[in-house]
């Protein structure tokens, strides 16, 4: 008895997405098809110069600027920016370090603070519990 495998294909939003790249600067053809898992996979190993220049250049969708600039998506909501950057703009915003780019940073840090603050109490509570 063979086993049949269907191919698992994903939107292109979807695909876009996994890559980390803004859909609307991808190829048509790209936006246009459907992506094989088979065809995800060969992109994330052997990326094309249209996916290297995107990585590269952008514009780069939300989560990716959010990290880029050390904040979060909200963030980058709070601080009115709701469109995709390039790294041209992401380096001048760094540069500038306007004032809610420098809150945005700081709240992020006391999150990861309080992350692993409690990650810590969590390890020692089960410790204590073994």
């Amino acid at each position: 008895m063979t086993s049949h495998q269907n191919t698992q294909t994903m939107k292109p939003a979807t695909a876009a997405k996994k890559l980390g790249v803004y859909l609307e600067a991808t190829p048509a053809e790209f936006q246009e098809g459907v992506v094989t898992r088979a065809e995800l996979n060969a992109l994330q190993a052997d990326p094309p110069e249209w996916l290297r220049a995107l990585r590269l250049d952008g514009p780069h969708p939300r989560p990716v600027v959010a990290q880029k600039l050390g904040i979060s998506i909200a963030g980058l909501a709070r601080g009115g920016v709701t469109e995709p950057l390039t790294t041209e703009q992401i380096e001048a915003l760094k540069q500038e370090e306007p004032e809610w780019l420098l809150k945005e940073r700081a709240t992020q840090a006391e999150v990861r603070k309080e992350a692993a603050r409690i990650k810590q109490r969590d390890a020692e509570r089960s410790a204590q519990e073994s």
